[in-house]
């Protein structure tokens, strides 16, 4: 039905919480409605494709007669991460969590990491990683030791001045962690965290990279590769995947720049399908508790999505989706448990479809399997409810 498919995910954008909230410490959260109930949202391009006939919010009705397909997603895996989201994306429902680490990795952990690396270790905290830089980084420039620290998603993180640990060494580390990091303690991801300047000037660098458990076999992406379609990833997809089943990867440093790499992507790729991660509402501004910053950053997509729209082929299918909630209103600054919006569009894409609350984020990657003549192991294909 579609030759190419554009598929977006805003990062942590959560559409209201889910019946399990409570079990995970977010009963009352929901990332855009008590955005929008402290901060008025301009969203008219959103609400056109249908975003207020998922459910209503203050300042954003239903559309009358809107332009897309819509619904919510329901996480069925357990968990609430960037890895856990998006691997059900693409067919993979885990049966455990990734494990977290609110009080630090243990000592089998760090003794054997310390080991493998020859030096010493500063952090081992959970901590916002501006934050812990600005506290940790001059010791870190003084005894040449990594920063080691986590947060409320399954990460291992290492920061280090690229001056005092190169780039290449800080990534060695990284795969020493991700040898180390098996079994019971398996986080969903081991990052790089790289950053450059003087003491109370500290600033992250472009040079992050994440690596990720490998995704079992079988998921979309191994699908679309069978089957010859290319797949350009857009942001940190390909950092989620390892890579696999991706034609091409566009880097991003923020959410603008991820919008230019989109339309650069869609200039580019004829066929396919460009999957996409706009990251920053996530980690400048969820983890942040930042909501005039979200705000901002969901009315400059909102702005995006007219010329993502004009830049469409007759044949090429529009969806937009997030991967869990990320509520800068609550006093957490983790993740949250949440439904997440499914909007849909395109030329041959019939409007003001309902599609419902889908029992699983594998259903968009089912769609897409079944467009391309394929199949994963979970979901149900919505494709038949989009055609005109």
């Amino acid at each position: 039905m579609f030759g190419r498919v554009l598929w977006v995910v805003l990062d942590s954008v959560g559409i209201g919480e889910m019946p399990d909230a409570a079990d995970y410490g977010d009963a009352g959260s929901d990332t855009l409605g008590n955005i929008a109930r402290q901060r008025p949202l301009h969203l008219p391009n959103l609400r056109a494709l249908g975003l207020g006939n998922v459910r209503p919010f203050q300042g954003i009705d239903p559309h009358p007669s809107p332009e897309g397909a819509y619904g919510r997603c329901t996480l069925a895996s357990p968990g609430k991460d960037t890895t856990t989201g998006h691997w059900e994306m693409v067919g993979i429902h885990l049966t455990k969590p990734f494990p977290l680490y609110p009080h630090g990795f243990p000592p089998e952990v760090m003794d054997a990491f310390e080991a493998a690396i020859g030096r010493k270790t500063l952090g081992n905290i959970p901590a916002s990683g501006t934050e812990i830089i600005r506290e940790l980084g001059e010791e870190h420039l003084r005894t040449g030791y990594p920063i080691v620290y986590t947060s409320a998603d399954s990460v291992f993180q290492i920061a280090a001045h690229e001056e005092v640990i190169p780039v290449p060494d800080l990534y060695r580390m990284c795969e020493q962690a991700r040898k180390i990091l098996r079994g019971q303690h398996e986080v969903g991801r081991v990052i790089a965290r790289p950053f450059i300047g003087e003491p109370g000037a500290f600033t992250r660098t472009s040079n992050r990279h994440d690596y990720a458990v490998p995704p079992p076999a079988g998921m979309l992406l191994d699908r679309l590769a069978e089957r010859g379609v290319r797949v350009t990833g857009v942001g940190k997809i390909a950092d989620v995947f390892l890579n696999r089943g991706i034609a091409r990867s566009l880097k991003t440093r923020n959410n603008a720049d991820g919008m230019a790499r989109t339309l650069e992507a869609l200039a580019s790729e004829t066929h396919g399908l460009i999957y996409v991660n706009l990251v920053d509402f996530d980690m400048l501004y969820g983890h942040r508790n930042d909501v005039e910053g979200y705000a901002r950053a969901l009315e400059e997509a909102d702005r995006w999505i007219p010329t993502v729209r004009s830049r469409l082929s007759d044949d090429d299918l529009f969806v937009i989706t997030a991967d869990h909630g990320c509520d800068p209103t609550t006093p957490s600054t983790d993740h949250s448990r949440e439904y997440v919006p499914l909007l849909a569009a395109g030329p041959r894409v019939r409007p003001g479809v309902n599609l419902g609350t889908r029992a699983t984020l594998s259903d968009i990657g089912q769609t897409v399997a079944e467009n391309y003549g394929t199949t994963i192991g979970n979901g149900q294909s919505f494709l038949s409810s989009l055609g005109k």
